[in-house]
């Protein structure tokens, strides 16, 4: 049996390049010291990570062109070293060793989601999206589990135009809506879209929702922080300014919980008129108010002038990650080629189900059912905090799926973190923790969406505990 001497790339684990040299000249012994060689640096480069399983010696043997002896002697001495396990009924794996030096590797931060505005995950409809799931499954035809149109499935899109126009207002002709991986996705493309017309910076609510700035900025956009009140984004700041384009919440802005006032938004549409501007519209959660019927998008007084973006992540779940923008006329080309060129398209078969979840009405009923147990809820957090915290305030209308609570007077930023931190506190981040500007307000933002009334209301008490 000749020996190889090539580099061979194995079938099975395509990243396990063996260099084997000129050693087939010299035995079986130098081929398992040089194979040995090999993988005991594929370990310590990281190509071959800890849990990895080798393929069979007799596979391997027939990948390399060498005996079986040979791949055998060098698992052998590996395992010996401690780089290789061997197990009964699982084969040879990778050994959990410190790789590329004698330091061990940083730890790996986990990923800690800071947004308190998430829904009752446990409570997701999971019949009626398995359902929808079947059906989207049975009716897809063969050929459109291809790429797809990036703007979208049609079918998600019909669906889409007819609930947006129905439940929120908006004009959205179907060659203008792009469904995206959520707003996040949708603030990016956004922002690259506008780079390309020339538009260079976004103004941006302050406070507002940090992550959306950052989406911005990574886009190419610089952002200019445009102060909110009780009455939402201050137009006349706004006006005062150069920019040609802003990012606002409208129907419950983020995080106080303001809605833009009737002669804002007004104000707001003259000023894109004027200025040939853009006002880009995030209604992430407006489907939700408890007190009234929500206030109808901007778009739908606009439509030329309004950037419309939303999702499903209030009203089902964030990991679901599915969202859409509506945009101008102008624009919808443009954010068209950019979504193409960051993924394609999204998911055929979840945009489907989607749409089958949208047109049996399960989405409508689902939130009608969310709706009634937020609503308690948010009444839960405002009785726990009249018992607890007499004095503070819960500020913002009785919508969404979260609150800001606001101290009698301002208190320091490390007073407010022990409130957050106490042990079997509510999960809260201090409002300044959304200030762009220098003097940010005080308070603390709460979620409540995913809590039961019991966890609220101890919530709520244990942070009164560090109250003096």
């Amino acid at each position: 049996m000749t020996e190889s001497t090539e580099p061979v790339i194995n079938e099975t684990n395509p990243g396990l390049r063996i260099e084997l040299g000129d050693l087939g000249t010299r035995g079986s012994r130098a081929l398992a010291d040089g194979l040995a060689d090999a993988l005991r640096h594929a370990v310590r480069g990281g190509r071959l990570p800890a849990g990895t399983r080798l393929p069979a010696s007799r596979s391997l043997a027939a990948d390399l062109a060498v005996s079986r002896g040979v791949v055998v002697r060098a698992y052998e001495q590996l395992v010996a070293e401690g780089y290789l396990q061997a197990h009964t009924g699982r084969g040879t794996v990778v050994s959990d060793v410190h790789t590329g030096g004698s330091a061990a590797p940083p730890p790996v931060r986990p990923f800690e989601p800071g947004n308190p505005g998430v829904p009752a995950l446990g409570a997701f409809p999971r019949t009626e999206w398995l359902r929808a799931l079947e059906t989207a499954m049975r009716s897809l035809p063969d050929a459109e589990l291809g790429y797809g149109d990036p703007r979208g499935h049609p079918r998600l899109r019909r669906a889409l135009a007819a609930y947006l126009g129905r439940t929120r207002a908006v004009v959205a002709p179907l060659d203008r809506i792009v469904v995206t991986g959520g707003f996040a996705q949708a603030a990016r493309v956004i922002a690259e879209a506008l780079v390309r017309h020339d538009v260079t910076a976004v103004g941006v609510e302050d406070p507002g929702s940090v992550g959306v700035v950052e989406t911005w900025r990574v886009g190419g956009l610089g952002t200019h922080p445009i102060p909110v009140d009780e009455h939402g984004i201050d137009v006349d700041v706004l006006a005062a300014s150069d920019l040609r384009a802003v990012s606002v919440t409208p129907a419950h802005q983020f995080p106080t919980g303001a809605v833009l006032a009737p002669a804002r938004r007004t104000a707001l549409l003259e000023w894109a008129v004027a200025r040939d501007a853009v006002v880009i519209e995030d209604d992430y959660d407006a489907e939700y108010r408890y007190d009234r019927s929500p206030v109808g998008a901007l778009q739908g007084l606009a439509p030329d002038r309004v950037v419309y973006g939303g999702s499903i992540s209030k009203t089902l779940a964030p990991g679901l990650r599915l969202g859409w923008v509506v945009a101008p006329a102008w624009l919808a080309t443009t954010l068209t080629e950019v979504k193409h060129w960051a993924d394609i398209a999204e998911p055929v078969l979840d945009q489907v189900a989607l749409a089958v979840f949208i047109e049996t009405g399960a989405l409508d009923r689902h939130i009608r059912r969310m709706a009634v147990r937020y609503a308690e809820r948010r009444r839960a957090l405002l009785a726990a905090v009249a018992r607890h915290l007499p004095g503070w305030s819960v500020t913002g209308v009785a919508a969404g799926l979260h609150a800001v609570l606001t101290p009698v007077r301002p208190m320091p930023p490390d007073a407010l973190d022990a409130m957050a931190h106490a042990p079997g506190a509510l999960r809260a981040i201090p409002l300044s923790a959304y200030a762009q500007s220098a003097r940010p307000r005080t308070g603390l933002v709460v979620g409540y969406g995913s809590l039961t009334n019991d966890r609220i209301e101890r919530g709520i008490a244990a942070m009164a505990s560090m109250v003096q």
